[in-house]
């Protein structure tokens, strides 16, 4: 009669025989990897935060060219008078202010810029559909394929404006976008880093701005709905 030594082969191994040690081991190698990832996901965040502080303008430009038309995506009042001081200027034929209330007018918009109420009455429209930047893009395309333009001034807030100018050039990639960034008066008096409210801003618009991208790579054709 052959006698087996289980000892030596390992046969009939109970669950006490484990290593004790093992699955502690395992659970540390998962949490190393873990930590690893989550290291590297916060450098490639920071990484990209930095590079989106590149394009975030801290000056506002001097327009010498023209373009077809100009677009304001509404946020702020003093984006709204920029945009027409460039309309009456002459920077654009016409002047789309894209996201405003409901009930607003061009009368109520003329009481900001009273000097310029013929501009206002003759060359500008009203956007009233749009509801987020996406809604602002598809509204946009819309006016300026029915009236035949090819180039764009786009007036936005600074820190808004790569957003705004990749969801503009998703829906109307043929359409020349010349961007003219409105800076606030809080961001042109103090650094970003020195104000929390400043660096939660730019932060929320960082990775909104990365959910675009990501969305927009997936769904490379442009959208047809304001809201969608």
């Amino acid at each position: 009669m052959q006698v087996v030594d289980r000892g030596q082969h390992g046969a009939g191994r109970s669950p006490q025989d484990v290593r004790p040690g093992a699955g502690r081991t395992t659970v540390r190698r998962i949490v190393r990897a873990c930590v690893l990832l989550g290291l590297v996901g916060g450098l490639v965040l920071g990484g990209g935060f930095i590079w989106f502080l590149s394009l975030v303008a801290d000056h506002e430009p001097v327009l010498k060219g023209k373009a077809d038309a100009i677009v304001v995506l509404t946020g702020g009042s003093s984006r709204v008078i920029d945009g027409i001081e460039l309309l009456a200027a002459g920077h654009g034929q016409r002047l789309l202010i894209s996201g405003v209330h409901r009930a607003t007018s061009t009368g109520e918009i003329s009481r900001v810029a009273p000097e310029h109420e013929q501009v206002l009455r003759c060359c500008v429209d009203l956007d009233r559909s749009a509801m987020n930047t996406r809604g602002n893009a598809i509204e946009t395309r819309r006016w300026v394929q029915a009236r035949g333009f090819r180039s764009l001034i786009v007036v936005t807030s600074a820190y808004h404006m790569p957003r705004a100018v990749a969801e503009l050039s998703h829906q109307m990639p043929d359409v020349t976008l010349i961007p003219f960034p409105v800076l606030s008066d809080r961001i042109k008096a103090e650094p970003w880093w020195s104000s929390p409210s400043t660096a939660r801003l730019l932060l929320s618009e960082y990775l909104k701005y990365i959910y675009a991208m990501v969305r927009m790579r997936i769904s490379p054709a442009a959208g047809t709905r304001a809201n969608g």
